[in-house]
């Protein structure tokens, strides 16, 4: 029988989390239900005010956003000792330094956590409930596998049996969503101090008086992640279940720690709340120039999205997630989450001084004594991170709020190297290679990979997508319509010959790519079409050698080498598409590459 004591104070003060995965009295189709601001007060620790994103009472909430409170059972009142809510990050160091082991502050402040045995994602484990209301709306498959309402109920349970238990239980308010109009009011629920600080960094920190006026959340994670999940509850495959309900506005984790999860978890709820308001989510960092230009960039994992985005001439508007509504474009999170692996303080200045007091680096190693951290020490894991909120980046644009993008820049990294370092795309190929979301992994980087290896994740972020991958591109098509905007493949990868025999192209010609881009130069620019992938690639760039411009120019082994290799990526690219062919349309299909 479940514990109620965790559940309580819903209806008299602020929610936790109720007693049981009760379903909200509300459809998720209704124009009006989906986010409701209400007011009652929520116990908060005095803390200096954050940034703060435009006041919600000079706009309101978009009419898709509205819902009404879940319709919660009465429930015995919480024993308010063990609650620790909204602390400041002092108090959650403290926290975390007295009573999570291995845990210690590095030589630059920042706090050192340990995820545990996860220290990245568990993608196989992330499940979606089957629900009337929703059903209808998702992508099922691979990427979004169902649970039953039965089988999430048991794991609320388990998760909220096991938090009740806990001598300590912290609670974080926070939004994602600079915009009021399209803002989410988060809470987490969770038993380290670790996961609190990380949420406390990547979500928007509320104002004393916006805490005070918080109510109830629109949607809630329940972290119980020290917890495994049952292999006897149906639908469980590993001791591993990240949960999501959108009908009970409920994300439940079980069975790992890596904070990572709660991140994408809230971009996976935005994902699915923003087109069904008319917006669009992206998987993608942004920036702003010094006349209110605005780029996108997406990226896969070592494609250079961040270091290419995080331009010292321009203000970072987020680094990942990002909403672009009828205004233009608004970040999701409060924070930034950087890969810390080889960091130095030459090559990304940026981020490695933004590690600093209030910052969480995970799973690092450091010297006992100085406690100094070697970021190229990679046994724990190569996916070393650091989560800090984004005001540690001195260029950042606060509110993370801009205009309507100018240039959309689709960058992978070809370890073929058979793709041009810049293409200018049609709407048409902006739609395939968007749905495409193409990169190569390279051999060594994961056991078994010997030779390059074609990787698409559509969207540029398959993992995080709730509707069908073409629902995003034809929303994309639309606002790229409706603001003419320009769309480019950049190649960060390999030039003159594949992994192993090329090179990979130098950091400073995809910068001065990039420049050439927001300088407008490639717009007067003299193109050439480029063969198999039917791509317009210009023939010259300042600052990039006129050969490297042109893979077959650049390849050094024979023509015969040259036509077998890009010929197998477009067999890739056209087997990979097959998936999504029958929602594209005519002209999307065509618009990819011809073997």
């Amino acid at each position: 029988m479940l514990r109620r004591s965790l559940a309580t104070t819903i209806n008299r003060r602020a929610a936790v989390i109720p007693a049981r995965a009760a379903p909200v009295a509300h459809s998720c189709r209704s124009p009006s239900q989906l986010l409701a601001p209400f007011s009652h007060a929520t116990r908060t620790t005095k803390t200096p005010n954050p940034p703060q994103a435009p006041s919600s009472s000079s706009s309101s909430t978009h009419p898709q956003l509205k819902a009404k409170p879940l319709n919660t059972p009465n429930v015995p009142p919480l024993n308010t000792a063990k609650l620790r809510r909204n602390l400041s990050p002092s108090q959650l160091y403290e926290d975390a330094l007295r009573y999570e082991p291995g845990t210690s502050i590095s030589s630059s402040g920042a706090l050192i956590a340990h995820s545990g045995k996860k220290t990245g994602r568990s993608p196989r484990d992330k499940r979606i409930v089957e629900e009337a209301s929703t059903v209808d709306d998702v992508w099922w498959g691979p990427v979004n596998k169902k649970l039953s309402e039965d089988s999430f109920s048991v794991n609320y349970e388990r998760a909220a049996n096991y938090l009740n238990a806990r001598e300590r239980l912290y609670v974080f308010d926070g939004f994602a969503g600079w915009d009021p109009r399209y803002r989410i009011k988060v809470r987490v629920v969770c038993a380290r101090a670790y996961h609190a600080l990380f949420m406390n960094n990547m979500l928007i920190r509320p104002t004393e008086q916006e805490l005070a006026e918080f109510g109830e959340p629109d949607f809630t994670i329940v972290n119980a992640g020290q917890l495994p999940a049952s292999r006897l509850t149906e639908g469980m495959t590993s001791p591993t279940s990240v949960a999501i309900s959108f009908e009970r506005k409920q994300m439940v984790i079980l069975g790992t720690e890596y904070a990572g999860e709660m991140k994408k978890g809230v971009f996976t709820v935005v994902h699915y709340l923003m087109p069904k308001a008319g917006a669009l989510s992206l998987h993608s960092s942004c920036n702003e120039g010094p006349d209110g230009d605005v780029s996108l960039f997406f990226g896969l994992s070592g494609t250079g999205k961040t270091t290419l985005s995080a331009d010292p001439q321009r203000l970072l508007i987020g680094d990942d997630e990002h909403v672009w509504t009828e205004t233009g474009v608004f970040n999701i999170e409060g924070g930034c989450y950087a890969k810390t692996v080889d960091l130095s303080a030459e090559k990304e200045p940026e981020i490695f001084n933004a590690i600093r007091f209030g910052a969480v680096l995970e799973n690092v190693i450091y010297d006992e004594r100085t406690r100094v951290v070697d970021y190229s020490d990679k046994s724990i894991t190569e996916n070393t991170r650091c989560a800090y909120p984004i005001e540690f980046i001195p260029n950042a644009k606060l509110p993370c709020i801009g205009g309507k993008p100018n240039n959309i820049v689709l960058l992978t990294c070809d370890a073929f190297g058979v793709l041009p370092p810049v293409a200018k795309l049609t709407p048409a190929q902006a739609m395939y290679h968007f749905i495409s979301g193409y990169t190569a992994k390279i051999a060594g980087t994961e056991e078994g990979v010997t030779e390059p290896e074609a990787t698409f994740s559509a969207c540029f972020g398959q993992p995080f997508l709730v509707w069908h991958p073409v629902k995003y591109a034809q929303m994309l098509a639309q606002k790229m319509r409706e603001n003419n905007v320009n769309v480019w493949l950049v190649n960060t990868g390999w030039n003159g010959g594949a992994y192993g025999v090329g090179k990979r192209i130098s950091l400073k010609y995809s910068r001065a790519i990039i420049d050439s881009i927001h300088s407008d130069e490639l717009q007067g620019a003299e193109y050439t079409n480029y063969g198999v992938f039917n791509l317009q690639i210009p023939t010259t760039v300042e600052g990039v050698p006129k050969k490297v411009l042109d893979p077959k120019r650049a390849w050094k082994g024979t023509e015969e080498e040259f036509t077998a290799t890009i010929s197998k990526l477009a067999g890739l690219f056209q087997n990979n598409f097959k998936e999504y062919a029958d929602q594209a349309t005519a002209d999307i299909i065509a618009a990819g590459p011809r073997c």
